[in-house]
């Protein structure tokens, strides 16, 4: 499409989804300046709250309208729980009417610092399942699919084994709830810390299969698996028939494409010629500040979704 007539669409559309004349003038001047690009990308990756906000402004619907009109088709964010059902159902709603996507959330049953699942107690079984319940209202609201649920610290008490049957376990009864309304719970290994029990793309792999259910899957997070494992591409292939969702950051410094080690021009490829649709979670950092660092992020998308 041509830029003139880009920006034509833009303003037609603007009073129902892009309010707000200041929005519309900062998005139309970094596109007529060839600082971004109108086209969407290849793959559906998610920004989080806050990385447009120097175009955008603090606001989160607008920071979503203004990605959806440089190209991004989704967003995701961790903190959806802790929003007001009101805030929620706006972002849903805002989501619909821009035809975009809603990606994880974090099931908040417990911080990720706690030893929760891995202890087999019943307490903590019934939070989780709780706030599994409380989950699908928000999904209803957000039209998501997907939420994180990470498994806490690993219990120095126990033998790794008899943590992960009580994982297993203790995930059980809020995978039902999610299973039941057609929603997946995907598990994290993360890289933050050594106390943390599910570190592995291979743990999680067998946590699901143990699990046997489709709401119960792998989020496959690059940077801290990077970290833990490197290898990317293998263990996407290994663990391919249990990975539901996979977010994105360079290593080292955990920011966007190209600032680091990774190439990750040659894992998009990869991810997206083995048939994914579903969606890649931005949560990393910015190299750069202000709006120049908003504007290098995008660019930096651009060059890793040309494959």
């Amino acid at each position: 499409m041509e830029r003139r007539n880009f920006l034509k669409q833009n303003v037609l559309v603007g009073g129902s989804l892009l309010a707000g004349s200041s929005l519309l003038a900062a998005n139309a001047k970094a596109i007529a300046s060839n600082t971004v690009e109108p086209t969407p990308f290849k793959l559906k990756y998610a920004f989080h709250d806050g990385m447009f906000e120097n175009f955008a402004g603090p606001n989160f619907i607008d920071q979503i309208k203004y990605a959806h009109s440089i190209g991004f088709t989704a967003i995701e964010d961790n903190g959806m729980m802790s929003r007001t059902p009101e805030m929620q159902q706006k972002i849903g709603d805002t989501l619909a009417a821009l035809g975009m996507h809603m990606g994880v959330f974090v099931v908040n049953f417990s911080n990720n610092d706690k030893t929760n699942l891995t202890t087999g107690s019943k307490e903590w079984k019934d939070k989780f399942t709780a706030s599994c319940k409380e989950a699908v209202e928000v999904a209803k609201r957000t039209n998501a699919k997907w939420m994180t649920t990470v498994p806490g610290n690993f219990d120095r008490s126990l033998p790794m084994d008899i943590q992960t049957g009580n994982v297993i376990e203790g995930l059980r009864a809020g995978v039902e709830i999610l299973e039941k309304n057609n929603l997946i719970t995907v598990l994290e290994p993360l890289s933050d810390t050594p106390n943390l029990f599910l570190r592995y793309s291979d743990q999680a792999y067998a946590i699901c299969k143990a699990i046997n259910s489709p709401a119960c899957k792998i989020l496959f997070d690059m940077y801290h698996l990077q970290k833990n494992e490197g290898n990317i591409i293998n263990n996407i292939n290994r663990c391919w028939s249990e990975i539901a969702y996979f977010q994105i950051g360079d290593n080292p410094g955990r920011n966007e494409p190209g600032s680091g080690e990774m190439n990750y021009r040659n894992i998009f490829k990869h991810i997206n010629s083995k048939g994914y649709k579903g969606i890649l979670g931005m949560e990393h950092g910015k190299v750069g500040a202000g709006k120049e660092g908003e504007l290098a992020l995008v660019k930096a998308y651009r060059e890793a979704d040309n494959f």
